[in-house]
Parts: C-alpha cells; sequence; structure tokens
C-alpha cells in the first residue's frame, strides 16, 4: 500500500480528524480559513472549529481575479497561469495561519479547499442544447498540498456536475448533516455574493430536503460601491443605502428576471446579477440619473425581496421556520431589517451562532464536512434527484509529494 493511501486508510479510521476548511468566495475579500475538530461521520458528524479567520486578499490578486471572473470571454493564457498561482497563493495562506497558531502542520489530516469560482454555467443559462452543466473554479489543489506538505481535498463541484446536477449549492450535504433538527424546521440562508439557502423540515425527511440559489446578495452592492466610492469595498453598516430612497420602477426592472420564476432548486452567479445588469435595467427604466444613494437603497430592497420571496415559498410549505443566517450579509443592518418585515411568517431569524458555527466561518466549515465525508462517510446520505440533490461523495485527492 502506498504511504499516503495508508495514512488516508489511518485518518478515516480515527475518531475525530484535524481538516482544514477553505472558501473564498465570489466577493474576493479574502480566504476564510477555519481549522476544524470533525468527530464521527454522516448524521452523527460533531464539529468544533479551533481556529478561524480570513486573510485578506491584496489589490493584486483582486485585479487578476477581475479579468477573468464572471466574463464569457478573457485571456485563456491568464486562466491557464492563474490557476496553479492561486493554488500556491492560497497553500502560502494556509502555512502562515498554522504559523500564526503554532500549529505542527503534520497534525492535519486533510485541507479541504473550495478554490475560486470564476465561472458558473448551468444550462437554464448558457441554452446550448448540446451542453449541460458546467461551472469552474480555480486554485489547484495540487499546488495547495505541495506547497504546504499537507493531503488536499479539492474540487468538489465537478463530481456534482457529472451526477446530474448544476455543481451548486452545496451547503446542503453539510448543512443536512450538521444542522439537521427534529424539533425545528430550519432555513440555513447564506447571504455571500449570491444568495442561497438550504430548507431542512424538522422531520429530517431527506425527500423534504432542498437547497437553492435565490438571487443576489452582495455581489452588485458591492461592485457599485468599489465602482462608485475610492477606497470602499462594501456598504460598511449600510450608511449609503439607508441615506437613499428606493426607486420602484428601477427595483421592478430589477425583480424581472426569468431566473426569479424557475422553481427552486435553481442555481445563478455574478455572470448573471452584476453591474451589467445593474446598467441595462437604469436604462431601461431610465434612472441613469439617480444618486448613489438611492441606487444603493434600491439594490439593498432588490436583494431583500429576491430573499424574502424564497423565505416566504419555505414558510408556506412548513410553518414555525426559524432562519440561521450566515455570510456577509448578515453584517448589513438594512438588509436584515427589511427580510425581518418583508417575512412575517418566519418564526424567527437567528444566525449560526446559535448553533455553534460563526456566520462568517460557516462555508469554509461546510467543505470541512465534504471533505470528512470523502474520507470518513459511507454512501451519502442525503440524495434527492428530485430536488437536484446527488447522492455522490465528493472531492479529488492531491498528495503532497
Amino acid at each position: 500500500m502506498h504511504p499516503h493511501i495508508k495514512a488516508l486508510y489511518n485518518s478515516a479510521l480515527k475518531p475525530s480528524r484535524l481538516i482544514i476548511g477553505l472558501m473564498s468566495g465570489t466577493s474576493l475579500d479574502g480566504l476564510d480559513v477555519a481549522l476544524c475538530k470533525v468527530t464521527g461521520a454522516g448524521l452523527n458528524t460533531h464539529i468544533e472549529v479551533l481556529n478561524f479567520t480570513t486573510v485578506d486578499y491584496n489589490d493584486d490578486y483582486k485585479t487578476k481575479i477581475k479579468q477573468v471572473f464572471a466574463k464569457r470571454e478573457c485571456d485563456l493564457e491568464l486562466v491557464t497561469l492563474l490557476h496553479p498561482w492561486v493554488g500556491k497563493l492560497h497553500g502560502n495562506m494556509v502555512n502562515q495561519c498554522l504559523a500564526k497558531w503554532n500549529i505542527n502542520p503534520a497534525s492535519i489530516d486533510v485541507i479541504a479547499s473550495h478554490g475560486q469560482s470564476i465561472y458558473h454555467c448551468p444550462q437554464s443559462q448558457h441554452n446550448h442544447k448540446s451542453f449541460t452543466n458546467g461551472t469552474l473554479q480555480i486554485g489547484d489543489s495540487d499546488q495547495i498540498a505541495v506547497t504546504t506538505g499537507i493531503t488536499t481535498i479539492g474540487d468538489f463541484r465537478q463530481k456534482h456536475i457529472a451526477a446530474g446536477g448544476e455543481g451548486a449549492p452545496l451547503a446542503v450535504y453539510g448543512d443536512y448533516l450538521y444542522f439537521s433538527s427534529a424539533v425545528e424546521s430550519r432555513v440555513l440562508l447564506n447571504m455571500g455574493g449570491i444568495a442561497n439557502l438550504t430548507f431542512l423540515p424538522k422531520n429530517g425527511d431527506a425527500n423534504g430536503v432542498f437547497s437553492s440559489d435565490i438571487g443576489p446578495g452582495n455581489t452588485i452592492m458591492d461592485a457599485y460601491v468599489q465602482q462608485h466610492f475610492k477606497d470602499m469595498h462594501y456598504d460598511d453598516g449600510a450608511k449609503i443605502a439607508k441615506a437613499g430612497k428606493v426607486n420602484t420602477p428601477l427595483l421592478n426592472a430589477l425583480c424581472n428576471n426569468a431566473f426569479f420564476k424557475l422553481p427552486m432548486p435553481k442555481t445563478t452567479g455574478p455572470e448573471v446579477f452584476n453591474l451589467a445588469y445593474l446598467n441595462a435595467a437604469q436604462q431601461l427604466t431610465n434612472t441613469q440619473h439617480l444618486s448613489h444613494e438611492d441606487v444603493m437603497a434600491t439594490l439593498n430592497t432588490f436583494t431583500a425581496t429576491a430573499i424574502a420571496n424564497a423565505l416566504n415559498e419555505c414558510a408556506e410549505r412548513e410553518q414555525n421556520c426559524v432562519v440561521y443566517a450566515s455570510g456577509g450579509g448578515i453584517h448589513n443592518p438594512l438588509l436584515m431589517a427589511q427580510l425581518t418585515a418583508l417575512c412575517p411568517r418566519i418564526k424567527a431569524f437567528k444566525n449560526t451562532d446559535d448553533l455553534g458555527i460563526n456566520p462568517d466561518a460557516k462555508e469554509a466549515v461546510l467543505f470541512a464536512i465534504l471533505a470528512n465525508e470523502c474520507l470518513a462517510g459511507e454512501q451519502q446520505h442525503l440524495s434527492n434527484t428530485a430536488q437536484g440533490i446527488a447522492g455522490v461523495t465528493m472531492g479529488k485527492v492531491s498528495f503532497a509529494d
């Protein structure tokens, strides 16, 4: 038996494993690094987050990624070069975190790397009859493994595509295994660049579980701030949006997209909801004259409306749902206030801190869970083809040498 295979085998047999989860989202703000102690597997999974941080990306990273991010046409040479470059950078960031935390790399069982999404392309979006769903993440896991000396599991989304899914959202697997409750119907709402949710009915029946993208989260708001406000990356405390007034014609135009008419589950991305989408809506409604504050107020309400419509649909399926939110959107007080007002049938709005997981760390933790399932899980417990949930084990293994 090859020593690396033997090491994986031994890790799988351990009662608990140390797994580093990595998540780099569409907001491009930084790499989330979560050091997790994972005990058990499947529905008996227990997570303890030992350390968590977000390593900020510098302007050079953001500039390079934005040249290929969510673009139908870009420099193929640059994509090819960025794939190993991002992987090595992420590996170096892990090394920095382990040194800061005084953790011996040899004690880590595996790294779970999501990579950096640069293009998401479900069939409902591309409309090419000869192709199915597609998605692309860069950040080669071989580079991470070699740079850190730690076996790395990555490229999770491709198995979901291979099994007929859209490659997203993958949160449903970790949400189901870790956050299901026998006494409470839950909606796990993540508001990153794109907003998505996982619906978990309290009976635990996998046939009732589903996960779906539901529209823009912070992606258009952040892009607008970065374009028009120097040295600002987002609307801190919603100060800009609070100073503006919602423009109803623009809001209606933004909400008029075929994506919102599709039944859940469905997926989307910044390829659809971006500044070009906003500009087209402004031209259609002759609202190019609006102040930046009014545009931000309208965008904030647009995001809230898209999310609220999906949450209200969940409330119709199951009474007394409790929403547990995570992602950057939880730090937007105007967005959270609007969600509360627009969703009177939701029993309560909380965040995943109430379930023992830092809401900023949740996505990185979920990929640690997927890596744990790849190592120590049995056949995937959650399978619901009617809801786009493939019963597959995800992740490709990269050894350090």
